[in-house]
């Protein structure tokens, strides 16, 4: 289920919508300039599927987009539980749970598991919890952070305009601990 929350950026348990719908998540993220729309696979894929299964599954929706925005270059992301035990599969989920920025638009396609993503936007957080199909689509320089949960299970297609990640910047302050993680969302009602 793909889910958005939006709560004020100044108090998390002042939640201002909870919705489901994709045409209502759509559409509170255009306000903030942020692309919301759902793809669907050319053929059905293993759930052990390899880069290169995962990559021409999607292809014609890949070179779309790459075409359309002037992305040069895609890769496989993946995050599962850490084999070296609990501890390490903590240090991974904190590193992603910091607010930060880049200079270019971070795009993701998710085609398996659950993440969510949160966008630090307009005096709000929007918590975009993510599952298969969802493509997103956020402006450079909008703050945002990521939480798979505490026992991850999540692949993705990243774009990238260049090979080069070095644009990213963590701005003081430690906003998204103060937010719903992505365990909690998926606990409430």
């Amino acid at each position: 289920m793909t889910l958005l929350q939006v709560m004020a950026a100044g108090d998390p348990g002042a939640v201002q919508l909870r919705s489901e719908d994709p045409e209502v998540i759509r559409t509170q993220l255009l306000r903030v300039g942020v692309r919301f729309s759902r793809w669907r696979a050319a053929r059905r894929i293993p759930v052990d599927a390899d880069d290169a299964t995962i990559l021409n599954a999607y292809r014609s929706h890949i070179d779309h987009v790459s075409a359309e925005n002037g992305y040069q270059a895609v890769d496989i992301r993946r995050l599962t539980p850490a084999p070296a035990g609990p501890q390490r599969s903590r240090a991974n989920r904190e590193k992603f749970r910091r607010r930060h920025l880049h200079e270019e638009d971070m795009v993701r396609f998710l085609v398996a598991g659950v993440g969510c993503h949160y966008l630090h936007a307009a005096g709000q957080v929007y918590a975009l919890v993510c599952t298969a199909g969802d493509l997103l689509s956020v402006p450079s320089r909008t703050g945002h952070w990521f939480d798979a949960g505490a026992t991850p299970r999540y692949t993705s297609v990243r774009f990238l305009r260049g090979g080069d990640r070095s644009g990213v910047r963590f701005p003081p302050g430690d906003i998204a601990a103060r937010f719903p993680t992505l365990d909690d969302l998926l606990a409430l009602p």
